[in-house]
C-alpha cells in the first residue's frame, strides 16, 4: 500500500497516534478555520504544548464568539 498525505507528519507524531487525526474530522465535518483551530489544539494537548496548546483552543473559542454573535467575552 502506499502512504498518502495522511501518513506523512512534518515535526512530530502527534496527529498519526491518533485513531482520526483532526485534519480528517474537520475535512469531513466541513469545518472552517477557527472550528477547526479548537478541534486541532484541543485534540493534541495531552502530547504536545500542554496548557499552551488549551490557551490556544480558547483564543479561537473567543474569536469565533466575536465572530459569529459579536459577543466580546467579558462584556
Amino acid at each position: 500500500m502506499s502512504k498518502t498525505p495522511l501518513d506523512t507528519q512534518v515535526a512530530g507524531g502527534h496527529y498519526k497516534a491518533m485513531k482520526i487525526q483532526p485534519v480528517e474530522y474537520n475535512h469531513a465535518n466541513q469545518l472552517g478555520f477557527c472550528e477547526g483551530s479548537v478541534v486541532k489544539y484541543i485534540s493534541r494537548h495531552r502530547s504536545k504544548n500542554g496548557l499552551e496548546d488549551l490557551k490556544k483552543a480558547h483564543h479561537f473559542i473567543e474569536l469565533l464568539m466575536k465572530l459569529e454573535y459579536n459577543h466580546v467575552p467579558g462584556e
